[in-house]
């Protein structure tokens, strides 16, 4: 007799994380890319002549389409129109070109006085190149998410989806590491050869786009067997996404909860990440060619907690509660880093490593808590909003960290044992953000008892146990 679908496919623990880790290839080599520059910031300075403001003003280009045309909430709206294969292979195509344009920009020298966007040339072009890899990234992460909806509800979706964020944070380690070394190998420690990190990260990403087209193989053969085994569920007209539906998701309060919940948060660590290298440089004293070792700490602590937090929501639940103690250790973290009299390199490491597991309790009950809020055929738009929000924080908090620093930061180099900022104010920022973020993970509790999203129960069915 022939097992039906669930038997041969989606219950095949094999398929589904075979599945799991081509996706997350994809996304690996991606956060690769996100971060591949933040180690290079003093290189681009002294090699380039960028500021800290013309670095804060890439950084922030991250968000220019996704925010301002509205391609993430596009994306999503293609997502649950077309389906997350198409959607997928469109957003990779696209982080490879924006990534195409970054590295032309970084490796051209440009006449000068030439500018754009009121920055020289190279800056202006870079940050065109980082908005369109943006718009791919952003979607190709919301399609991972929508994927493991797909193949792990009612299984181990809170650990599959930890286990995705960790090897994305594979990429953000070595992003940490590698582009210092490999700029020096491939130039020289006078004269680092800066585009060659970015050129690696290209090659890698052209794999992914080869690891998500096996992706598409192994999807389509789940979709032919459904129909085969008679299994493929009629979707009715009530039940089809429909443009009126984001009204819905816009007046759905705990929608609302996880987005600024995710857009507090997550501002006061991807922002961070940004300047955490030039941080230690300048606050600890630490050589630039090894200063990307504490940062680094994060990513990889997230890489171990991530997944066993999910795998504590799939099995236990408490969604919110490992929310609000994730923001709790997030404080803590940036208000030990603001104080200017520590400076100690392994304090440092410590809090970093703190900060890691905080980077993982959150992610790790806030995602899989939207399918339980938000109905299922709406999870793609839902995500992209969220996303869009997000990137809010995203564009706006490293253009404001960076003008800080050259406004109120720049301190005498002679007189501060070679540094070139103090980074209190940045680190109070960040401090103020995980606390509207802790605020935001006590509402969401709360209101969990009134609407009963059941976000403190298990993500595992009882036979799925």
């Amino acid at each position: 007799m022939v097992k039906n679908l669930q038997k041969r496919l989606r219950d095949s623990a094999g398929a589904r994380w075979m599945v799991l880790i081509l996706i997350s290839l994809t996304m690996m080599f991606g956060y690769y890319l996100t971060d591949v520059l933040s180690p290079l910031k003093t290189l681009l300075e002294t090699e380039n002549g960028w500021s800290s403001t013309d670095f804060g003003f890439f950084r922030s280009s991250y968000g220019w389409l996704n925010i301002f045309a509205l391609m993430l909430i596009l994306g999503g709206i293609i997502l649950d129109k077309l389906g997350a294969r198409l959607t997928g292979l469109m957003s990779t195509i696209l982080m490879i070109l924006g990534v195409a344009l970054k590295y032309y920009a970084i490796s051209t020298t440009f006449p000068e006085g030439s500018t754009l966007f009121g920055h020289s040339m190279q800056v202006g072009l870079a940050c065109i190149g980082y908005a369109i890899y943006a718009v791919g990234v952003e979607i190709a992460g919301i399609t991972a998410t929508r994927i493991i909806v797909k193949w792990f509800k009612g299984k181990e979706m809170a650990l599959a989806m930890g286990v995705q964020v960790a090897l994305a944070r594979v990429g953000t380690f070595f992003a940490m590491i590698l582009p210092i070394p490999i700029a020096i190998h491939f130039g020289s420690e006078l004269h680092p050869d800066i585009p060659a990190p970015v050129l690696l990260g290209l090659i890698s990403l052209c794999i992914g786009l080869l690891s998500f087209l096996v992706f598409i193989v192994m999807d389509k053969k789940y979709d032919k067997e459904a129909e085969e085994d008679g299994m493929t569920v009629i979707v009715s007209e009530e039940d089809k996404f429909k443009i009126s539906d984001i009204g819905k998701i816009l007046t759905n309060k705990g929608f609302w909860m996880i987005a600024l919940l995710c857009v507090l948060f997550y501002s006061a660590v991807f922002p961070f990440l940004a300047y955490a290298v030039d941080l230690v440089v300048n606050k600890f004293g630490m050589d630039p060619k090894i200063a990307g070792w504490i940062p680094s700490i994060l990513p990889m602590g997230t890489l171990v907690f991530t997944p066993i937090f999910g795998a504590i929501y799939d099995k236990k639940g408490k969604g919110a509660t490992i929310m609000i103690i994730g923001t709790v250790m997030l404080i803590f973290v940036h208000a030990m880093f603001s104080i200017p009299s520590l400076s100690s390199p392994l304090i440092a490491g410590i809090l970093v490593f703190i900060l890691g597991i905080a980077f993982s309790l959150v992610p790790s009950a806030m995602w899989p808590s939207v399918p339980k809020i938000i109905p299922e055929q709406q999870l793609g738009t839902a995500y992209s909003l969220i996303f869009w929000i997000q990137n809010w924080g995203l564009a706006g908090v490293p253009l404001l960290i960076g003008w800080v620093l050259d406004k109120y930061s720049k301190v005498d180099p002679a007189l501060n044992n070679g540094a070139h900022y103090n980074y209190t104010i940045p680190m109070i920022i960040f401090t103020v953000f995980g606390l509207l973020a802790l605020v935001i993970a006590l509402w969401l509790k709360k209101e969990d008892k009134t609407h009963n999203w059941n976000l403190e129960q298990p993500n595992m069915r009882e036979e799925s146990k």
